[in-house]
């Protein structure tokens, strides 16, 4: 089912901002860049949330965190995959607060990442740099942090394989295990490429970004618009193998937060190429993922598991969802995309901050890291914090989280 025909959205929507009961009433006003009064309310009241509890946790804060165990963090030296989410969060608080506090926070646990620049073995620098360095430079204007992401791009670069055409995403380079394996969370990763590019002229990190993309579209998406969390191939031939997963329930499930990481990158890939069938591609994985939210609008950690719709919940999920829906939303000028954010940033808002808990650290809770492995069931991520914040932010303070990350379109 398309999303522009999920006109019940659009309906109930544009019913709460407007009181009528038309969907492309609902679409129009979406459009135009405004939402309900009561929806921005509700943003402004999380975002305040999220501000509060940030605030009063990050000067305890001396490592990454990771996820949490009994609502308190635990955390990594090193970041692992996820560090660049805490200095990203922190500096989203400071676009929200203007409090210095969290600026100053913001670099010192960004230069803890220093070591990661150099980092060969992982296709997570994008996630690594983007939101602590990238972030950094776009606003102190610092040249060390543009050189430091340059240098990270540089590293996630040397993991391209030209046979396959395809970022591996896990292992060190001399290491056969996993060699041929690409997953779909690398979508995100090559917006640093891309940065890189930009900033030095050299295309050639663009054409690897361009080049992963279109491999990851040929061998993602299924005809529903559905994606598998794995795509494995032959390092030696480039020759394809077949789907599996890791986190999803099986190969031929569709993992959410796997489709939200595709949904998110595909659009970022046309907002930094102007190629037209990445805005194709995401699309389709957007209108899957749409239909197949649940009626509280917080997503089910694989949309095809068994016991769906009444399994565990991944609000991460949503969050990194409902961010990618707004970026799509103004790359085609849908208002209807930029509605079922707005639900989903306000279901989330509503249903999964960690409000009743004194003791919690983290903003959002009902969050899955890996079902299968029974690893980190309905606990809080750090992912989940930033693009929580990224997204209500993005209907705020647009113009501040483009000043961050930047939402510009060649």
């Amino acid at each position: 089912m398309s999303v522009s025909r999920r006109t019940v959205l659009a309906t109930a929507a544009g019913a709460a901002v407007t009181g009528a009961s038309s969907a492309p009433a609902a679409v129009a006003y979406a459009a135009s860049g405004r939402a309900p009064a009561s929806a921005l309310s509700k943003l402004r009241a999380a975002a305040d949330y999220a501000v509060e509890k940030i605030g009063a946790v990050a000067p305890a804060v001396t490592a990454f965190p990771v996820g949490t165990q009994f609502e308190k963090w635990v955390y990594s030296q090193d970041g692992g995959w996820v560090g660049g989410f805490w200095p990203g969060t922190l500096w989203m608080a400071w676009l929200h607060s203007g409090d210095e506090a969290f600026r100053a926070q913001a670099l010192a646990s960004a230069r803890k990442l220093a070591p990661r620049q150099d980092d060969t073995g992982t296709h997570d620098l994008g996630f690594l740099f983007y939101p602590s360095w990238v972030t950094a430079w776009r606003l102190t204007g610092d040249e060390a942090w543009r050189t430091g992401a340059l240098r990270a791009a540089d590293s996630l670069s040397r993991r391209y394989n030209p046979r396959g055409r395809f970022i591996r995403a896990w292992g060190a380079l001399d290491d056969p295990k996993n060699a041929g394996r690409v997953i779909i969370d690398t979508m995100m990763n090559l917006d640093l490429l891309a940065f890189a590019s930009s900033q030095t002229g050299d295309e050639r990190y663009l054409d690897i970004a361009v080049q992963h993309a279109r491999t990851a579209q040929r061998v993602f998406p299924r005809p529903d618009g559905s994606t598998p969390h794995v795509y494995d191939f032959d390092p030696e031939s480039g020759a394809p193998l077949g789907p599996g997963t890791v986190q999803g329930y099986s190969p031929t499930s569709c993992w959410s937060r796997g489709q939200a990481w595709g949904l998110y990158g595909f659009t970022t890939m046309y907002r930094r190429t102007g190629k037209r069938d990445f805005l194709a591609t995401a699309r389709r994985l957007a209108d899957y993922a749409v239909a197949a939210l649940t009626p509280d609008h917080v997503p089910v950690w694989d949309y095809r598991a068994p016991q769906q719709p009444h399994d565990v919940k991944d609000a991460s999920a949503g969050a990194i969802m409902a961010c990618g829906l707004l970026d799509l939303s103004a790359a085609t000028g849908e208002g209807t995309y930029r509605e079922v954010a707005l639900r989903l940033l306000t279901a989330l808002s509503e249903t999964c901050l960690t409000r009743n808990s004194a003791r919690a650290e983290a903003v959002v809770a009902r969050c899955t890291r890996n079902r299968p492995a029974e690893d980190g069931v309905e606990i809080s991520l750090p992912y989940a914090d930033y693009y929580l914040l990224e997204g209500i932010l993005r209907v705020l303070r647009p113009r501040d989280v483009d000043r961050a990350i930047d939402l510009s379109t060649v």
